[in-house]
């Protein structure tokens, strides 16, 4: 008889739980509201609820053009560089920038405004050059710029297209006879700091065991007069930097001088723009391109505004018929770019400094050189 009691009251506590659970339910159901989650405590072991998608999304200051509305409100583009070489990037006597670095940073300016002038150039030190683009000093660099890896991966900068394929060299007074690198041994060699021509100066000579003094210079105004003093027994720099001051000391009448012929490195020279906005450096990317799609399409700043052919990849080019990729860009911004500096051809031309273009690794890929851009479709 005590056990049949004992059953009882067990089964008439948990109808009442069953009761009071039902109650419950009802409550939640009767407003049509969702019941809202517990808060969390210290104690629990429940894993938090998964974010909303966007709460997760870290790209979005990448993607939201914010460098192009910057550049759009001020008007014209902060363009990073020097002053200092002939051919590339040089203030005149006219107090006037002008070089193939420089018309590479009129190519973004015509790109983005329609106007080349829009820019101003921002001339900056080889040691200070990424803290300056990094701090925003400039949204676009064009300064003799080598792409490495360390450079791609520790200095918050994005390399873009390649715009001067070249090497390191040496370079002496021909009256010294030499023509090795271990004819330099226990030399004095005139280098810029803080670049990659005095790390591979170094790592070289190293290597072969030649000894030699670095002697180290912030700018070539201040490297190229030492070495014409004799501080120095050679120089050296990106060949065609060489080949500016070649030319430059025996045009005044100086002493001749000899460039190696050993090239003891590679260095691919291009535009840098900051890490983090995607489609500001697409913007500057295919503007840069377009210098040499166009000279590949045989357009050039006399011809490129009264194409009247029917090739569907150059009317693409030009915009016409509604064609937009999506860049951001004015859909005829190739041929502002083309019309007001140039294609590439007319812009390394325009610098004889620079050498020789045709059958160079400068050249376009179709006559051997190392110019191929992607299609523009």
């Amino acid at each position: 008889m005590q056990k049949s009691v004992h059953r009882l009251l067990a089964l008439l506590g948990l109808v009442l739980v069953f009761s009071l659970i039902a109650a419950s339910c009802g409550n939640d159901d009767d407003d049509g509201a969702a019941p809202e989650a517990p808060e969390a405590t210290a104690a629990s072991t429940e894993a938090p609820a998964a974010p909303e998608p966007e709460e997760t999304v870290t790209v979005v200051p990448s993607q939201d053009g914010g460098t192009l509305q910057a550049v759009l409100d001020r008007g014209h583009v902060l363009c990073g560089s020097r002053d200092d070489v002939p051919g590339f990037a040089l203030l005149n006597d006219a107090g006037e920038y002008e070089g193939f670095d420089i018309d590479m940073c009129r190519v973004v300016a015509a790109a983005v405004f329609g106007d080349a002038d829009a820019v101003e150039i921002v001339p900056v030190t080889s040691a200070e050059r990424f803290t300056a683009l990094a701090s925003g000093q400039f949204e676009v660099m064009n300064r003799n710029t080598t792409w490495t890896a360390t450079r791609d991966g520790t200095e918050g900068a994005e390399f873009l297209f390649t715009t001067y394929y070249d090497g390191q060299g040496l370079m002496v007074p021909a009256s010294t006879g030499f023509t090795t690198l271990d004819d330099l041994a226990d030399a004095n060699i005139c280098v810029s700091t803080g670049t990659t021509t005095e790390l591979n100066l170094t790592a070289v000579f190293a290597a072969r065991g030649i000894p030699f003094n670095p002697v180290t210079f912030e700018g070539f105004d201040t490297l190229v007069p030492a070495y014409e003093e004799g501080q120095c027994e050679a120089m050296t720099a990106d060949s065609s930097v060489l080949g500016v001051y070649k030319f430059e000391i025996e045009a005044k009448g100086g002493p001749d001088q000899h460039i190696m012929t050993e090239i003891i490195s590679k260095e691919p020279l291009g535009t840098v723009v900051r890490d983090g906005d995607s489609q500001w450096a697409q913007i500057v990317n295919w503007a840069t391109m377009a210098t040499v799609q166009a000279w590949e399409f045989g357009l050039d700043s006399s011809n490129i505004a009264s194409y009247d052919g029917n090739d569907p990849n150059i009317l693409n080019f030009l915009g016409r018929d509604g064609f937009d990729p999506g860049l951001g860009l004015p859909t005829d911004f190739a041929v502002q770019v083309i019309s007001q500096v140039g294609n590439y051809e007319e812009i390394f031309n325009r610098y004889p400094q620079l050498g020789v273009l045709e059958g160079s690794v400068n050249d376009l890929w179709t006559n051997g050189g190392l110019m191929y851009v992607p299609p523009y479709r």
